[in-house]
C-alpha cells in the first residue's frame, strides 16, 4: 500500500483548525505534526491553501442493490461518495428482497465486499411479522449498525404499525433502533382531504399530505416507546419545527440515549421550491415550509439536532418525471452533501468546525463506531482535502449517480473535493478513482 505525507495544510479535526503536516502509512494516520520529513516511500501531497478534513460518514442511505439496479448500485453510489468526501455509509434494508433475515443481510455485506469503494454498514429491516429474526440482530452488536423501522410507510413499504411488534422491538433491542417517523393514519386521512378537491394532485400537495402532525406524532410515538423501555434510539430525517421541542441538547451526543439526525436536503430546499422542481424534489419526510427549515438549522447549530446525513435515494428521471401520484420518492444527494454544507459555511451560516463535527465527528460518537470519524494518530485514515480556491457547478458532465441527475444542478458550490482517501487508500485524485481497493466493514466498540 501507497503511504502518504500531506504537508502544510489547515487540519479541521474536533472544534480546532491548524496548520500541520500529516503521515499516512500501512492504511492508518501515522503521525500528525507541524514538520514531518518526507524521506522514505511516501508520495508526497501540498496541502497549501487546502482544508484536510475526517470523511463523512452518513449514516443514512439507499443505495438499491439488490433488486432495484436499475436505479442505482452499492458500487456506483459508494463511487460517487467517495468523489464527494464521503468514505462511510450506513444502507437501508428496503432493496429487493428486503434484508427481513440474518441472511439476506450478510449476502448485501458480500455484495459491498467486492464492490464498495467506501467503508460500510447495513441495518437489519423490521416488519409486522420478523421481530424474532430482527432481534437475532443483538448477537452482531460489533458487526451491524443497528435495525430500521418505518414507522411511515416510504419507497420499499415497510411499514410497521403493530403496536405490539413495536413495544417488543424497543423492549428487546440491544442495537441501535433508527426510525423513519410519519404517522399513517394522519397521512391517509390528508390524503382523502385534498383528493376529496377533486382537482389533480401536485407535488407542492406533498408536504399538505405528510404533514407536520404525521411527522410529530410519530417522532413522539417512538420517543415514547424509547423512554419506555430504555432504548437507544435514533430519529431519521427531522423535517419540521414542531419536532425540535422533543429533543435536548443537555448532555453530549455519545451519552444521549435519543439523538436526532437532519438531513440536506430539509436544511436546503422549502415548500418554496416545489413550482421549479416539482417531483424532484418529492421525498419522505416531505420538505415543508420556510419555517421548518428556520427551525432545522437553529437546532442544528444548538445540539439538539445531532448529525447531518442525505438519505440518499435515487430514482429514474422517468420515474420522477410521472404525475405526482405515480412519482417516485427521494432524491439523490450523497455525492454533494459535504460541498453543499460548505456553501453554508461560506455563507457564515455554519462554521467549517460544526459542520466536520455534525458530519463525521457526531455520527461517529452516535453509532460508536470504532476507529473513524476523527483525524486522530491510530484512526483509519479516512480522509478529505478539499480546496476553497476551486468552485464548480453542479451539471450532468460531473454527476456520478447512476441515475445521472441532481436537484442540485446548476448550483455553483465554492469548495471542491479534490482528494479522498479511505483507509489510506487514495481513492480519489484530482477526478481520477483508483479502484485497486474496496471498503471495509465499519465496526462498533462499545454495547449500548
Amino acid at each position: 500500500m501507497q503511504n502518504y505525507l500531506i504537508k502544510n495544510i489547515s487540519i479541521v479535526n474536533e472544534g480546532r483548525i491548524f496548520s500541520s503536516d500529516l503521515l499516512v502509512s500501512g492504511g492508518r494516520i501515522a503521525k500528525i505534526a507541524p514538520s514531518i520529513d518526507s524521506s522514505g516511500a511516501v508520495a508526497e501531497i501540498d496541502g497549501s491553501g487546502k482544508y484536510l478534513l475526517p470523511g463523512v460518514i452518513d449514516d443514512q442511505v439507499h443505495f438499491r442493490e439488490p433488486g432495484l439496479t436499475h436505479k442505482a448500485t452499492i458500487y456506483t453510489e459508494a463511487r460517487a461518495a467517495v468523489a464527494g468526501g464521503t468514505t462511510s455509509f450506513m444502507e437501508m434494508p428496503n432493496t429487493l428482497p428486503p434484508a427481513f433475515t440474518q441472511d439476506l443481510l450478510e449476502e448485501k455485506y458480500a455484495i459491498a465486499a467486492r464492490s464498495s469503494l467506501a467503508n460500510y454498514s447495513f441495518y437489519m429491516g423490521t416488519s409486522n411479522d420478523n421481530a424474532e429474526e430482527a432481534l437475532r440482530t443483538n448477537d452482531k452488536k460489533k458487526d451491524v449498525c443497528g435495525i430500521k423501522i418505518f414507522m411511515g410507510s416510504s419507497t420499499g413499504n415497510l411499514l410497521v404499525d403493530n403496536y405490539l411488534t413495536l413495544d417488543r422491538l424497543f423492549r428487546e433491542s440491544e442495537v441501535l433502533i433508527a426510525t423513519h417517523c410519519e404517522d399513517e393514519k394522519i397521512i391517509r386521512r390528508n390524503w382523502e382531504r385534498v383528493v376529496a378537491e377533486g382537482r389533480p394532485l401536485v407535488a407542492a400537495d406533498h408536504p399538505i399530505i405528510r404533514d407536520e402532525e404525521a411527522c410529530f406524532e410519530s417522532s413522539l410515538t417512538a420517543i415514547q416507546f424509547a423512554k419506555k423501555h430504555g432504548s437507544r434510539l435514533h430519529v431519521f430525517h427531522l423535517s419540521t419545527a414542531r419536532e425540535m421541542q422533543l429533543f435536548s441538547n443537555m448532555l453530549p451526543a455519545e451519552e444521549k440515549r435519543i439523538t436526532a439526525e437532519v438531513c440536506v436536503h430539509h436544511l436546503h430546499f422549502t415548500s418554496d421550491d416545489y413550482p421549479r422542481l416539482g417531483n424532484r424534489i418529492k421525498c419522505n419526510p416531505a420538505i415543508k415550509a420556510p419555517n421548518n427549515k428556520a427551525a432545522l438549522w437553529e437546532a442544528l447549530l444548538d445540539d439538539r439536532l445531532d448529525l447531518i446525513a442525505t438519505d440518499h435515494a435515487p430514482h429514474t428521471l422517468a420515474e420522477k418525471d410521472e404525475s405526482y401520484v405515480k412519482a417516485h420518492a427521494g432524491l439523490p444527494l450523497v455525492q454533494h452533501s459535504l460541498s453543499l454544507m460548505l456553501s453554508y459555511v461560506e455563507q457564515g451560516v455554519i462554521s467549517l468546525e460544526k459542520c466536520v463535527e455534525k458530519m463525521s465527528h457526531a455520527v461517529a460518537r452516535c453509532f460508536r463506531i470504532t476507529d473513524r470519524g476523527f483525524i486522530r494518530e491510530g484512526y483509519y485514515a479516512d480522509l478529505v482535502i478539499v480546496d476553497p480556491s476551486r468552485p464548480y457547478t453542479i451539471g450532468p458532465e460531473n454527476i456520478f449517480y447512476k441515475c445521472g441527475w441532481s436537484p442540485l444542478e446548476g448550483l455553483r458550490l465554492p469548495y471542491s473535493v479534490t482528494h479522498t482517501f479511505v483507509n489510506g487508500h487514495l481513492v480519489y485524485g484530482n477526478g481520477v478513482f483508483d479502484e485497486s481497493q474496496w471498503g471495509m466493514r465499519m465496526r462498533f466498540h462499545s454495547e449500548w
